[in-house]
C-alpha cells in the first residue's frame, strides 16, 4: 500500500502541473487574504484568520480534484491498470494507497498556509489569534481535504478520461459541501427540517469543528463519508 502511496507522491511532483497547482492554491490565498480589500485581513483590524477557513474549502473544492483526478483514470488510459493487478496487492490496497498518496499532498499544501497564522500573531498589537479556533479549523480543514480526496478518486475510479475525472469530483464535493444548504433554506423545510438536512451537508460539520470543539459526532461523519467513497471505489475497481 505504501508503494502505491510513493508513487502518487511522485507522480503528481513529477511534472510541472503539480507544482503549478500548489502555487496557485497558496497564491490565491495570499491574494484574498492581504491584498483584495473586501477579503484582506489588514482592514479588519483585529487578528482572526476567519476569512481563511471561509475561504479555503472553495479553494480546496478545485485543488483536491487536480490532485486526484489522475490517480486512477490515468492508470486506465495508460493501460497500467491490468499490471497493477498483477501485483501482489488487493484492491482495498490500492485505494487506500492512492487515497493516502493523494492526501498527503493536500496536507502538504496546507502547511505552508500556517505563515498566514505566525504572520496575523506577529502583526497583532495586543492578544492575538484564537489558538484554539484556529487549531480546530486547520483539522476541519484536514478532514475537508481527506473527503474531497475520497471523493476525487471515487470520481476518477469511474473513467479513463482525466477533464471528466475533475469536473465530476469538484461537482460533488460541491453538491456535498453546499447542496445540502441550499436546500435545507427552502421555504418547504421551514417547519424544523432545516436543521437535520443541514447536518447531511460537510459544511455543517466543517463548521462545527472551526469553533475550536472536536466533536465526535462531526469526526464519525467525517470518517463515514471517506470510508463509504473508498468502498465504492474498492468496489469499482473489483467489477473490472
Amino acid at each position: 500500500m505504501w508503494m502505491i502511496c510513493k508513487k502518487e507522491w511522485q507522480q503528481f511532483f513529477s511534472s510541472l502541473t503539480g507544482y503549478i497547482a500548489l502555487v496557485v492554491f497558496l497564491l490565491l490565498n495570499g491574494l484574498f487574504l492581504f491584498v483584495f480589500p473586501d477579503t484582506s485581513i489588514l482592514d479588519f483590524g483585529y487578528a482572526s484568520l476567519e476569512s481563511f477557513f471561509k475561504l479555503a474549502p472553495w479553494i480546496l473544492l478545485f485543488l483536491v480534484p487536480t490532485i486526484t483526478m489522475r490517480s486512477i483514470a490515468d492508470e486506465y488510459k495508460a493501460g497500467t491498470f491490468e499490471l497493477l493487478k498483477t501485483m501482489p496487492l488487493t484492491a482495498s490496497q490500492i485505494v487506500w494507497g492512492k487515497f493516502f498518496g493523494a492526501l498527503v499532498i493536500v496536507i502538504t499544501a496546507l502547511v505552508p498556509t500556517i505563515v498566514y497564522a505566525i504572520s496575523i500573531q506577529a502583526l497583532s498589537v495586543t492578544g492575538g489569534i484564537d489558538v484554539g479556533g484556529a487549531l480546530g479549523s486547520y483539522i476541519g480543514l484536514v478532514f475537508l481535504g481527506a473527503v474531497f480526496t475520497a471523493i476525487g478518486i471515487c470520481a476518477s475510479s469511474f473513467t479513463s478520461n482525466t477533464v471528466v475525472a475533475f469536473i465530476t469530483g469538484a461537482f460533488v464535493c460541491f453538491l456535498l459541501y453546499n447542496g445540502f444548504d441550499a436546500i435545507s433554506k427552502l421555504p418547504v423545510f421551514n417547519a424544523g427540517m432545516d436543521y437535520y438536512i443541514e447536518m447531511l451537508g460537510i459544511n455543517f460539520h466543517y463548521r462545527s469543528i472551526s469553533r475550536g470543539v472536536v466533536d465526535t459526532r462531526d469526526v464519525i461523519y467525517f470518517l463515514g463519508i471517506i470510508f463509504l467513497f473508498l468502498y465504492i471505489t474498492q468496489r469499482n475497481l473489483n467489477k473490472r
